[in-house]
């Protein structure tokens, strides 16, 4: 039985998380995600700790973070600097490959135009500068960004302008069950 673990934030808690679930359940693999939202990088990192035992001999770990640590709620800068947030995610690459066969990082979908606190070139700056360093690393790249860009108003909740709503979930659940499909095959 093929083994799948997924890890992120709320996008994967409360967006795809349950679909791609449900999706590889059905095809008869053990599915593991976490009920906590893995919030920010550096949260992320101290959890793999508690998570070990669950993601270890993983056919295909499945991970994002990168809203929060993009975020700029005070007004003074994003809540991770850039170079903290690569070299924490590097970190997390590094203990994920020791654990599971295969990792897929999934880029930081944008937020709507509306949201005060993201701007769409900070977060493509984000997933650009973390994807080269990822991909020296052998990580498999899972572009959700791209596919959300032209879904900033109808793939993204209008109560928080954050959150996926259910376009948003259909498109980036389609997305991570080929890519891990993909990477299952391989």
């Amino acid at each position: 039985m093929k083994k799948v673990v997924l890890l992120g934030d709320s996008i994967r808690m409360i967006g795809y998380g349950e679909k791609v679930e449900e999706t590889f359940r059905k095809e008869g693999c053990e599915v593991w995600q976490p009920e906590d939202n893995c919030r920010f990088a550096k949260y992320t990192l101290r959890m793999l700790f508690e998570f070990q035992d669950q993601i270890k001999g993983a056919d295909v770990v499945h991970w994002n973070n990168g809203l929060w640590d993009a975020c700029d709620i005070f007004g003074d800068g994003p809540f991770t600097p850039i170079d903290e947030y690569v070299n924490n995610m590097c970190r997390i690459a590094e203990i994920l490959l020791q654990y599971g066969k295969k990792v897929i990082f999934a880029t930081t979908t944008p937020t709507h135009p509306d949201y005060p606190y993201h701007e769409l070139e900070r977060i493509k700056l984000y997933n650009d500068t973390l994807v080269s360093e990822l991909k020296k690393k052998d990580i498999i790249i899972n572009d959700l960004f791209t596919v959300m860009v032209d879904h900033r108003i109808d793939g993204i909740r209008d109560d928080d302008k954050i959150h996926l709503n259910e376009l948003g979930i259909e498109l980036c659940s389609a997305q991570v069950v080929e890519t891990i499909q993909k990477a299952l095959t391989e």
